[in-house]
């Protein structure tokens, strides 16, 4: 991600959502810096989660500008190439 999202960063708002009530955001955000992530980070809830059906980590979504959900995809999955797609075809629904 780090490698494909400074190229949308001006067309696609982008954030990273932690899922771990155990963990506050602080930690997360020093984890973000550490690594040199430049996206937005936000704390969910179990609402969302359930909403949204998010069951493991690393479940990543993409919604278009409407609230449609145009990506999904679990652990492990979304590579470089993939995510440059997900990102392309977001910016082209705009």
């Amino acid at each position: 991600m780090k490698e494909v999202f400074p190229k949308y960063s001006e067309d696609i708002l982008f954030y990273a959502v932690n899922i771990d009530p155990s963990e506050g955001i602080e930690s997360i955000s020093e984890y973000a810096e550490e690594q040199g992530y430049s996206w937005e980070l936000a704390q969910s809830n179990k609402k969302m989660l359930s909403d949204l059906n998010v069951l493991q980590q690393s479940t990543k979504l993409a919604f278009d500008k409407d609230g449609v959900i145009r990506y999904r995809a679990g652990f492990g999955e979304g590579s470089i190439d993939c995510w440059g797609k997900v990102f392309e075809n977001l910016v082209y629904l705009q």
